[in-house]
């Protein structure tokens, strides 16, 4: 059997290349693909070859295949049907990080069920909802307190969203495009451009992937307030003001990975738990306003710089594998 699989081979250049599939082993379920999602933010710096040699192993993702900085085969948000596997997985839909190709095979135990509720376009957002989950593990946000999420893409709106199922917590996310308004308030948060946000956060989330966001994020959080960062800048170095308010405000400067489960929840939830409870973060309507409409997968290699690069008012572009 074969696959049609999208590569990155150049900076700025992909192409679909056929291969041919191995048997399938026992412990393995053949995959056909029916979405797939881009993660903007890492997908554009794989395509541009921008990924830094120092993180070539840390960023592999889980199935990808070639190497960095190219030929590489990435991706990690594909929703598919189980045609051969095990029996509890046959003829069912799962999520699993593997590039985007449209049949693969893959570690069932890496296969993860997609809950019925869920339709197969919005179950591409479960690794952009994994993320955003880790970030509040590691976050640990308090009933009432005041919460800032700098930059308006598809993690910080699920960022958003999840926080303001927590009482008492009413989210500000700011964002330089004020079109992004509309989608803040769909996740159920307040909206304000950077001019507009005040003082006094004791929790802020940047996940805008801009410097100029981390240094609004140091500035706003209020004594001893705490500031996750949830970017990754890829080789850019990031300058920041710690000479300012940084010490007299007693701020905390946090990372958050999703490599890792988050330390809150280590040694409690495996990767697998984590994801499937992602899955069932997604039984909500209201995440169907984060996604673009659908491109065909043969026209993807052709679409791919725009998409990644555009400024669409959907944060999250989908991929299509039908006919």
């Amino acid at each position: 059997m074969t696959a049609r699989a999208l590569w990155c081979v150049a900076p700025g250049v992909a192409e679909l290349r056929e291969e041919a599939l191995p048997p399938r082993a026992p412990d393995q379920a053949l995959v056909r693909m029916l979405a797939s999602a881009l993660s903007r933010g890492t997908e554009r710096l794989v395509l541009q070859g921008r990924v830094p040699r120092s993180q070539w192993a840390a960023m592999r993702a889980p199935l990808m295949g070639g190497a960095f900085p190219f030929p590489v085969k990435y991706g990690y948000a594909a929703v598919g049907l189980v045609e051969a596997g095990p029996a509890a997985l046959q003829g069912r839909r799962v999520f699993c990080l593997h590039p985007h190709q449209d049949r693969f095979l893959a570690p069932a135990a890496m296969c993860i069920p997609i809950p019925d509720a869920v339709p197969d376009l919005r179950a591409v957002l479960a690794a952009n909802m994994e993320t955003a989950l880790n970030i509040l593990w590691d976050a640990r946000p308090l009933l009432g307190e005041r919460v800032l999420v700098i930059g308006a893409g598809v993690v910080g709106l699920l960022v958003a969203a999840l926080l303001a199922r927590l009482p008492g917590v009413e989210p500000l996310l700011c964002d330089v495009d004020a079109g992004r308004a509309g989608l803040a308030a769909a996740m159920g948060a307040r909206f304000a451009s950077p001019g507009e946000v005040p003082e006094g956060f004791e929790l802020v989330v940047h996940a805008s992937a801009d410097p100029e966001g981390l240094r609004l994020a140091l500035g706003r959080a209020g004594l001893e307030g705490r500031i996750l960062e949830a970017s990754w800048y890829g080789d850019r170095p990031v300058s920041l003001p710690l000479g300012e308010a940084f010490h007299a405000r007693r701020l905390s400067l946090l990372s958050s990975q999703v490599g890792q489960v988050a330390p809150a929840m280590r040694g409690r939830r495996s990767h697998a738990e984590r994801l499937a409870l992602a899955l069932a973060l997604l039984d909500d309507a209201r995440f169907d306003a984060l996604l673009a409409p659908p491109v065909r997968f043969t026209e993807l290699p052709a679409a791919l710089p725009g998409l990644l690069e555009g400024q669409v008012i959907w944060p999250c572009p989908t991929i299509f594998y039908g006919e």
